[in-house]
């Protein structure tokens, strides 16, 4: 719970730090915030944290498993590496897309 009240507690921070440098404009440029970027860091955080307890969970899982039944070491092994694989390339797909968001709302 106090992890959670933290990371509101810095999300509100950013938000009322940004605010005063989003209100200064360039003459004769105009540009919308639409929080892309922040949304974007947001979401490759969150996405990185969530890849992290994944492997976390598998390298747990298979290590107990090996420890309880040996034999079957190899092939739990497999398994993990495999599912370790598709993690990693679900997270690198979500990544791409973070990252595309912010790019195509970006304004130069």
């Amino acid at each position: 719970m106090k992890l959670l009240q933290l990371f509101v507690l810095v999300l509100v921070v950013l938000a009322i730090v940004t605010s005063p440098a989003l209100a200064q404009t360039t003459p004769g440029t105009s540009h919308a915030f639409s929080g892309a970027g922040m949304g974007a860091g947001i979401g490759a955080g969150l996405m990185i944290i969530g890849a992290g307890y994944g492997f976390g969970r598998i390298g747990a899982a298979g290590l107990e498993s090996m420890a309880r039944q040996p034999e079957k070491a190899g092939q739990i092994q497999l398994a993990m590496i495999i599912i370790g694989a598709l993690l990693e390339g679900a997270t690198l797909i979500g990544l791409l897309v973070v990252t595309y968001q912010l790019v195509s709302k970006a304004t130069f």
